[in-house]
C-alpha cells in the first residue's frame, strides 16, 4: 500500500509530541525508558511512568520560573535522561526548546540564544553556564539560567540551583496541559550546522514530528515497544533529536544515554543495541578498528575478508528475494565462523536497524556492513524535513539513499536539485522570510540544495550540495563527495577534502586514519614518536597515493584525483574542519590549508 500525506494526516489529527506520550505511559508504563550509568559504574533506570512523573515536577518548577506558552528555553547538556524531562516539560508548557550545541563557544552561545530570544537557559554544568556567563550582558531577554548539576553550591544573580527547579515543586496534571499547545505549536528549532553562512533556526511544529514519527512507524512494520537504543550524537541534531528522543518515546523506545561520544563503542559492546543511528564517521571508526584489531594476524584477516567477498553476493540475492537454499546455507558457515563473533564483539550482534546519514557513505562499507550481518542502510534527510526524505531499511542499494518516505513526494527540479513535499517539511527559517522564501515555494515544495538521480525503481542518489559541485577550468562539473567517499575507502585514509575549482585538475587534502595508520607502521616497521611524524613518513604517504589512485579506477580521466597533499594533524567533529557531526567545513578547509593547496598546483 502506497502511503499518501492525506493518509498520514488522518492518523496523527489533532495529536501532538505530548498527547502520543501520554499515550505510550499509558500502554507501557511499567517499560524501561531512560537508562544512565553511574560513576560507580550501575545503571539508573527510570520506567515510562517515572518518566512522566519527573516531567510532571520538572514543567511546574519551569512554570514556577516564568515559563509558558510561546516562550523559548535553550538547553544546553550532554546525552543525559535529564534531557529528555526537561525537553518534555517544556514542550507540556506550550513553549518551544531549543538545544545547542554543547561545543558552542561563548560568542555563538550569545548568537542562537539571542536570536531565538530564549527566555530561560538550562544548562547542565558550571562548564556550560561559564559560556552564558560570559556574554550575558548580550542576552538581555534571558531571565533565568537553570544548572542542573551544581556540587559546590555556584551561585549567580539570576542563575537557579536546578534541583529546585526539577525536584522542588508539587506536580502538573499532564493531562490537563495538552491543552497548552497543538499540532501548530512550535516544539523544537533546530539550528544548521553553518557550513555555508550564519545558522539558520528551522522551525518545526508537533504535526511535523508526529507525522513523521508515523511515517518511521510505518517503515519499520515491526513493534518497536522496548527497543535499545543508545543516545549519543549532539540532540542538536535532528537525526539524534529525532532518533532517540521523539521517535523514542512515541514508539517506546529504551533509551541508554552516552554523555561521551567517544563512548559510543563500549556502550554498543554493554548495551547490545537493538536500532542504531551513526554518521558515516561513526560506521568507518568501527570498520577501522576491526580491520586493525584483524591485521595483528595476516591469515586471519586474508580468511576474514575473503568470507566477506564471497557473502557480498549472497547477501545481495537475500535483500532482493532471490538466494538459493544453498546460499543461505553458504551464509549460515560464514556467519558463524567469521562474522558472528566480529559482530558480538563489537556489540551489534542484535542489532536490527543500523542506519547512516548527515554525510556521505562509501557504498562499499554499506555492503562490508550487510555482508557481515548488520542490515545498513542509509538515510536522507535534512533538518528542513524532520529528518527523513527517503529511507528503505529492508531492499537496501548500497550508494543510494532509498525510496521516498511515507507520504513524502520526492522529485528532481530541471536542474537536478532534489525537492520534496510532505507534512514532514519545515514551517519555515525563524524570523528570516527572505531565506525561506527561497527553500519553500507557495506550494509547500522544499528545495534542499542537493543534486540528485533516481533509477529505475524509484531509488534516490545524492550526487552532492549543488554550491558544492567542482568546476574545472576545463569547464568539467565534478561531485567532490564521490571522490571523497571513494578515497575513505583506502583503508590509511581517515579524511578526504576534494579541491579543483578553476584548477587544471582535481587534487585532494588526505588524513590518515589514526587507528589504521599506527597498525600499518608496525607491520612495515616503521617507527614515529608522533601521528605528525608517522604522516610525513615517505613509505606511509606512497601507500596512501597508491590506494587513491587504485580508488580512482572507477571515474573518467577529467573526474580524477590527480595528486594528493597527506596532512599532519587528524580533523576532530566540531573542529575548523568538520562540523559536529563531522560534515567539512569547506569554505574553512580551503583558507585554513590555502598554501598545501597552492602547493598542489605548483
Amino acid at each position: 500500500m502506497n502511503i499518501t500525506k492525506a493518509d498520514l494526516d488522518q492518523r496523527v489529527e489533532g495529536q501532538t509530541v505530548c498527547s502520543r506520550f501520554l499515550d505510550t505511559v499509558a500502554a507501557h508504563g511499567d517499560l524501561v525508558a531512560l537508562r544512565a550509568k553511574e560513576d560507580d559504574g550501575r545503571w539508573r533506570t527510570w520506567t515510562y511512568q517515572e518518566y512522566a512523573d519527573r516531567i510532571s515536577r520538572a514543567a511546574r518548577g519551569l512554570q514556577a520560573i516564568g515559563v509558558g506558552q510561546g516562550d523559548r528555553v535553550v538547553l544546553m547538556m550532554r546525552n543525559i535522561p535529564e534531557f529528555h524531562v526537561v525537553d518534555l516539560a517544556i514542550a507540556f508548557l506550550g513553549a518551544t526548546a531549543v538545544s545547542i550545541y554543547n561545543s558552542s563557544p561563548p560568542e555563538q552561545v550569545a548568537y542562537l540564544a539571542s536570536h531565538c530570544e530564549a527566555k530561560v537557559a538550562i544548562v547542565e554544568d558550571a562548564e556550560f553556564l561559564d559560556r552564558f556567563l560570559a556574554v550575558r550582558d548580550e542576552l538581555p531577554k534571558l531571565e533565568r539560567i537553570v544548572l542542573l548539576n551544581n556540587p559546590l553550591g555556584l551561585s549567580s544573580p539570576g542563575v537557579i540551583d536546578g534541583s529546585l527547579v526539577l525536584e522542588g515543586h508539587d506536580t502538573l496534571d499532564l493531562e490537563a496541559a495538552l491543552d497548552n499547545c497543538t499540532p501548530d505549536t512550535l516544539i523544537t528549532v533546530i539550528y544548521t550546522s553553518g557550513t555555508t553562512g550564519p545558522p539558520k533556526g528551522v522551525m518545526l511544529s508537533h504535526y511535523n514530528v508526529v507525522w513523521t514519527a508515523e511515517g518511521y512507524m510505518e517503515v519499520l512494520d515491526v513493534d518497536p515497544a522496548g527497543f535499545r537504543v543508545i543516545s549519543y550524537l549532539p540532540m542538536a541534531h535532528i537525526a539524534e533529536r529525532m532518533s532517540s528522543h521523539y521517535l523514542a518515546l512515541i514508539a517506546g523506545f529504551t533509551v541508554t544515554t552516552c554523555p561521551d561520544p567517544g563512548n559510543i563503542a563500549a556502550y554498543a559492546r554493554e548495551v547490545h543495541p537493538q536500532s542504531m543511528f551513526g554518521v558515516p564517521r561513526v560506521w568507518e571508526k568501527i570498520h577501522a578498528g576491526v580491520e586493525a584489531a584483524l591485521a595483528a594476524d595476516p591469515e586471519a584477516k586474508a580468511r576474514f575478508d575473503g568470507a566477506v567477498a564471497a557473502a557480498t553476493p549472497l547477501v545481495e540475492r537475500r535483500t532482493w528475494g532471490t538466494a538459493t537454499d544453498e546460499d543461505e546455507a553458504t551464509l549460515a558457515q560464514l556467519d558463524e565462523a567469521a562474522f558472528a563473533p566480529v559482530r558480538a564483539k563489537v556489540g551489534l550482534d542484535a542489532i536490527e536497524f543500523a542506519i547512516t546519514g548527515a554525510a556521505p557513505i562509501p557504498a562499499e562499507l554499506v555492503q562490508w556492513y550487510r555482508a557481515i550481518g548488520v542490515p545498513m542502510s542509509e538515510i536522507y534527510g535534512l533538518s528542513e524535513t524532520t529528518g527523513p526524505m527517503t529511507w528503505e531499511p529492508y531492499k537496501v542499494k548500497p550508494g543510494y539513499v532509498g525510496i521516498p518516505f511515507p507520504g513524502v513526494e520526492v522529485f528532481l527540479a530541471e536542474d537536478g536539485e532534489v525537492c520534496c513535499r510532505g507534512g514532514n517539511v519545515f514551517g519555515g527559517y525563524l524570523d528570516d522570510p527572505d531565506r525561506t522564501a527561497e527553500a519553500i515555494d507557495d506550494d509547500g515544495t522544499f528545495h534542499s540544495g542537493d543534486v540528485g538521480t533516481f533509477d529505475d525503481d524509484g531509488y534516490l542518489r545524492i550526487v552532492d550540495r549543488k554550491k558544492e559541485l567542482i568546476i574545472t577550468a576545463g569547464g568539467k562539473n565534478i561531485s567532490p563527495a564521490n571522490l571523497e567517499a571513494a578515497i575513505k575507502t583506502v583503508p590509511l585514509v581517515g579524511q578526504a577534502c576534494t579541491v579543483g575549482d578553476q584548477k587544471p585538475f582535481v587534487a585532494a587534502l588526505v588524513v590518515p586514519d589514526p587507528e589504521v595508520a599506527p597498525v600499518w607502521a608496525r607491520e612495515h616497521g616503521i617507527k614515529a614518536a608522533s601521528f605528525a611524524e608517522l604522516a610525513e613518513h615517505p613509505d606511509l604517504r606512497a601507500a596512501i597515493e597508491a590506494g587513491v589512485e587504485e580508488a580512482m579506477d572507477r571515474f573518467n580521466q577529467a573526474e580524477r584525483v590527480k595528486k594528493v597533499a597527506v596532512l599532519t594533524s587528524e580533523w576532530l567533529p566540531d573542529s575548523e574542519e568538520l562540523t559536529p557531526t563531522s560534515k567539512l567545513k569547506r569554505r574553512s578547509i580551503l583558507a585554513k590549508y590555502a598554501d598545501e593547496i597552492d602547493a598542489l598546483y605548483a
